[in-house]
């Protein structure tokens, strides 16, 4: 079993009878004290996020996690609908679980579904997705002072900060990481 100090990111460890994947870490060594491991983790039975600090020697179990390539097709009461390309198995996921890559899914969207002991455990949307603009004002003449931009509402109901030249109906590249707007498609 691996110590503290080995584990990162997109690993799932188990830690107190529970699945956890490791969204951060970081490793710490304060004045006069011990070094530690502070991570942050995310419970896969209930969802939630915490940090937990260990001991940079203590063991930790590594939980295997498998990756495989899911289409978004649609959303409806049930939930959120995927499926597999190859396949064709649907998973229905609750608002919840895609609560954090809701607004960037769109109809047969590619993105990649993370696995332990066979349960969904997390959602990976692409690096950048282009999304439509249908709702924007309009830029005025004479506003072109250093990089003056504009609010813009996306498909998914998503709002950016973009450039006054974007105008409705134009795609722009948004960045899932950050939700930032990238450039015009």
């Amino acid at each position: 079993m691996p110590n503290a100090n080995e584990i990162g990111k997109g690993q799932a460890i188990k830690w107190n009878g529970d699945i956890c994947l490791v969204l951060e870490t970081q490793h710490r060594t304060p004045g006069n004290l011990r070094a530690f491991v502070q991570a942050t983790l995310r419970s896969m039975r209930t969802g939630k996020s915490f940090v937990q600090r260990f001991n940079s020697n203590e063991s930790l179990e590594v939980v295997p996690m498998s990756r495989k390539k899911y289409e978004f097709s649609y959303k409806d009461n049930s939930g959120y609908h995927f499926i597999d390309p190859t396949t064709y198995e649907d998973i229905t996921f609750p608002e919840e679980f895609v609560a954090k890559v809701k607004n960037y899914l769109t109809e047969n969207l590619a993105c990649d579904i993370i696995f332990t002991d066979e349960k969904a455990a997390d959602i990976e949307p692409p690096a950048t997705v282009l999304l439509k603009v249908v709702e924007s004002a309009d830029g005025v003449r004479g506003d072109s002072a250093n990089n003056v931009q504009k609010v813009a509402v996306l498909e998914t109901g998503l709002q950016v900060q973009v450039p006054l030249f974007i105008k409705e109906g134009e795609m722009v590249k948004v960045s899932t990481t950050d939700g930032k707007y990238l450039s015009r498609a």
